[in-house]
C-alpha cells in the first residue's frame, strides 16, 4: 500500500474514532472498555451478555422499546456517516500480508546448488515422495517419522483432492471397495469450519453432516454417535490447531477418542488438516495432538491422513505441501500419484530446506510472522470489546493462533451485517461460508480475516463491522 493510501486510512480511523467518541459521550456517557462478560440471557436470539456499570451502555436486552428505537436512530446516523467516507476495505480471505511474504525473499537466491544432501540432482525427474532433508525436517515438526511424510507441490488442498479422488476411484488401504461404489457417501464436518473443505466435498457429491466445534475440538460424542452407527459416513475433517475460523485446539484427549472410536465404516478416515500448526499469536505455542501415534495405538493406523504446507509460512503461491500417514497410506498415495506424475518441484523443496536449515529454523521464522500479525488481531479484539462488549448480543473468539477471528452476531442478522458493510465499502466473507452448502442455520456467524490489510485498515474495517452489527441488531429488535 502506498504512503498516501495509508495516510488516508489513518485519517478515516481518526475521523471515525472522533465521531464515535462524540456519540458515546452524548448518548451513553462513557466508554464501554473493560466490561465483564456474564452468562447468556434468556432469549434464543442472543449469544452472550455483558454486565453494565453506571455510565456504561446497558445491554440491549435491558432496554425498553423506546430506548431501542432511539438506539436504532443513533446507529442509522452512525452508518450514514460511514457512507460519506467512501471506504474501500477488505477482511475476506486469510492471506499473508506483503510484509509476511517479504520475510522469505531469501528464497529467491536459493538453492546454492541443485544437489540435495544425498547428491541427487533436483533438476531432474523422479523422487515422487520429495527430497529427504525436507521430509525429515517437517516429520519432526509434525510429530511423525520421515517415512510417513510426502513432500509435494505447492498446495495441500490439491493433495486433499487427490486423496479423495483415490478413495473415490480405487478405495482405501483398509477399505472393501471404492467409495464410488457405495450407495451413499457422507462426511462429518465440524462447524463453523473451513469453506474449502466443504466445497471439495460438494464437488464430489459427498453429503455433509455437521457437528459442533468446542474449545477442545469437534464434539467427540456427536462424532462417535454418527460414525458408530452409519456405514455411509466415511470420514471427517479436522483442523486440529487454531481451527479455521474459531481458533480451537484439539486436545490430546479428544484426538484419542477420535482415533480409537468404533466406526460402522471400516475405512473411516480423519482428514487432519494441520494448516495452522505453527501459526502462533502468543509466546505460549500450542502443540498439535499426535493423531498418527494415537491411531496406531488404537489399532486404526490407517484412519488419519494429515496435511500441512508452507503456504502461510513462506510464499503462499510457491510453498511446499506435505501429506503424512501410515507407511501403508504413503505407499498407497505414491502408487496412485505415480500414474499421473513423475516428480514434484524438487528445486523448490531444496531452496526451502536450505532456507530453514532445521526444524528450529521454521519455528524462528514463524516468530517473525507473529510480530507482524499479532498486533492486527489485537486491534480487532480491542475494537470488538470497545464497540460491542457491553451490548450483550455478540460473542467472538480470542484466538492464540491461526488466521481468523470468529464473530457471532445477533441471530438472523449476519447476512444483513455483511450487506450493510458492503454498502459502505467493507468486504467480508459471505454469510454462511463457514457452514456446508453456505447455510448457517442461525445466520449469525461472520469470519474476520485480519492478516492481509494494514493495521490502520484492520481497525477501520472492524469499527465498520461493529457499527453494522449494532444497526442490524437494532433493526431486528425494533422491527
Amino acid at each position: 500500500m502506498s504512503p498516501a493510501s495509508l495516510e488516508t486510512a489513518a485519517c478515516q480511523v481518526k475521523a471515525w474514532r472522533s465521531l464515535w467518541e462524540t456519540t458515546k459521550r452524548e448518548v451513553y456517557g462513557a466508554s464501554p472498555r473493560g466490561v465483564e462478560l456474564a452468562p447468556v440471557w434468556n432469549d434464543e436470539h442472543v449469544t452472550s451478555q455483558a454486565v453494565s456499570s453506571p455510565g456504561q451502555r446497558p445491554p440491549l436486552a435491558q432496554r425498553s422499546p423506546e430506548e431501542l428505537a432511539e438506539f436504532l436512530r443513533e446507529e442509522r446516523a452512525a452508518y450514514d456517516a460511514l457512507l460519506a467516507q467512501g471506504l474501500k476495505l477488505d477482511l475476506t480471505r486469510g492471506k499473508p500480508a506483503s510484509a509476511q511474504l517479504d520475510l522469505s525473499d531469501a528464497l529467491l537466491d536459493l538453492p546454492t546448488s541443485p544437489f540435495d544432501q544425498a547428491g541427487v540432482d533436483t533438476r531432474n525427474y523422479g523422487g515422487l515422495e520429495g527430497i529427504a532433508e525436507l521430509r525429515a525436517m517437517f516429520a519432526e515438526l509434525l510429530w511423525v517419522e520421515p517415512e510417513q511424510v510426502v513432500a509435494g507441490g505447492s498446495s495441500s488442498l490439491v493433495m486433499m483432492r487427490e486423496v479423495i479422488t483415490d478413495l473415490w476411484l480405487k478405495g482405501a488401504v483398509d477399505g472393501e471397495r471404492p467409495w464410488s461404489q457405495e450407495e451413499k457417501v457422507r462426511f462429518i464436518c465440524p462447524v463453523p469450519g473451513y469453506d474449502r473443505h466443504f466445497t471439495l466435498l460438494d464437488w464430489f457429491g459427498i453429503e455433509m453432516v455437521t457437528v459442533p466445534t468446542n474449545d477442545d475440538g469437534p464434539d467427540p460424542d456427536a462424532v462417535a454417535e454418527l460414525a458408530g452407527k452409519d456405514p455411509s459416513i466415511k470420514g471427517m475433517w479436522v483442523v486440529p490447531t487454531y481451527a479455521n475460523p474459531g481458533g480451537s485446539i484439539v486436545t490430546q484427549e479428544v484426538a484419542e477418542r477420535l482415533a480409537s472410536m468404533s466406526t460402522a465404516a471400516p475405512d473411516f478416515k480423519i482428514l487432519w488438516d494441520n494448516a495452522y500448526a505453527f501459526h502462533h499469536l502468543t509466546e505460549a505455542e500450542a502443540k498439535s495432538a499426535d493423531i498418527l501415534s494415537l491411531a496406531s495405538a488404537a489399532d486404526h493406523p490407517h484412519r488419519p491422513i494429515m496435511f500441512a504446507s508452507t503456504s502461510k509460512i513462506t510464499y503462499a503461491g510457491a510453498g511446499v505441501a506435505f501429506l503424512a500417514g501410515s507407511v501403508e497410506n504413503i505407499k498407497w498415495y505414491i502408487g496412485h500419484l505415480g500414474k499421473g506424475a513423475i516428480g514434484p518441484d524438487k528445486l523448490n523443496q531444496l531452496r526451502h530446506a536450505q532456507f530453514f536449515g532445521s526444524p528450529q529454523g521454521v519455528r524462528d521464522h514463524m516468530r517473525k510472522h507473529r510480530q507482524i500479525i499479532a498486533p492486527k488481531f489485537e486491534r480487532v479484539l480491542s475494537v470488538l470489546r470497545e464497540e460491542l462488549g457491553s451490548l450483550g448480543f455478540a460473542t467472538w473468539t480470542e484466538p492464540t493462533g491461526g488466521y481468523f477471528i470468529n464473530l457471532d452476531v445477533l441471530d438472523g442478522t449476519a447476512a444483513r451485517v455483511i450487506e450493510l458493510a458492503k454498502g459502505v465499502g467493507v468486504a467480508l466473507t459471505q454469510a454462511g461460508s463457514s457452514f456446508p452448502y453456505g447455510h448457517d442455520p442461525r445466520d449469525r456467524n461472520i469470519r474476520l480475516a485480519p492478516t492481509f490489510p494494514e493495521p490502520s485498515e484492520v481497525e477501520a474495517a472492524t469499527r465498520v463491522v461493529a457499527t453494522c452489527a449494532r444497526l442490524a441488531a437494532a433493526e431486528k429488535l425494533v422491527g
